[in-house]
């Protein structure tokens, strides 16, 4: 087992459920005014976002590393009656990744503490997206202190620096969102908190 499907795994495991298996609002507000389409989800964990693009029509290949993890999505889309929609997919990205060319990829908060090689998987992402397809990028841009390791807040990157490292064509691409945006969140003491999205959103030419 490799480092990251260890990690992975003991992070799921540590609970029933680690998300709240509410769809993704960044994802939901872009997403739902589309024609539906073949869709793959990085880093899909419990498989929310998937459900959730699967019960708007679309054909959905949700990824992760973590065995359990998608043991609980599939559950989850087959209680959710959207089974016959997506497949769950079991990829350490750094290894493999996903056949097919899609019509969406979306990686929302795509960010491990793990030394993983993240630019590399979303380069890979972005030559999956078929020809006036949509990549779908939504990073943490700041997140509120009690979540920050040993008091120190994240190392996360800027919103131009991943950009950036996609060295995507512009001739190739069309910049259709890249902006940072406010979300209002609640602590675990109840607290409102405020969260930053980094925005990436691109079209295949």
């Amino acid at each position: 087992m490799s480092e990251t499907v260890e990690f992975w795994e003991e992070h799921y495991g540590a609970k029933d459920r680690v998300w709240s298996g509410r769809v993704n609002v960044r994802l939901a507000e872009i997403v739902e005014p589309l024609p539906p389409g073949r869709a793959l989800d990085l880093g899909c964990g419990e498989g929310a976002d998937a459900i959730w693009l699967a019960g708007h029509g679309w054909q959905v290949v949700g990824v992760d590393v973590s065995h359990t993890a998608l043991q609980r999505a599939a559950e989850d889309a087959a209680a959710a009656g959207v089974a016959e929609r997506v497949r769950f997919e079991q990829h350490d990205l750094a290894e493999t990744f996903p056949e097919g060319r899609f019509d969406l990829v979306s990686a929302q908060f795509f960010h491990s503490p793990l030394d993983v090689d993240r630019t590399g998987a979303l380069r890979r992402a972005a030559d999956a997206v078929t020809v006036g397809g949509l990549l779908l990028i939504v990073d943490h841009g700041a997140t509120p202190e009690w979540t920050w390791k040993d008091g120190h807040p994240h190392d996360l990157p800027s919103l131009q620096d991943a950009l950036a490292s996609l060295a995507v064509d512009p001739e190739a691409w069309e910049e259709l969102r890249v902006e940072a945006v406010e979300r209002d969140g609640v602590s675990p003491d109840g607290q409102p908190v405020t969260w930053l999205d980094n925005v990436i959103l691109l079209r295949r030419r």
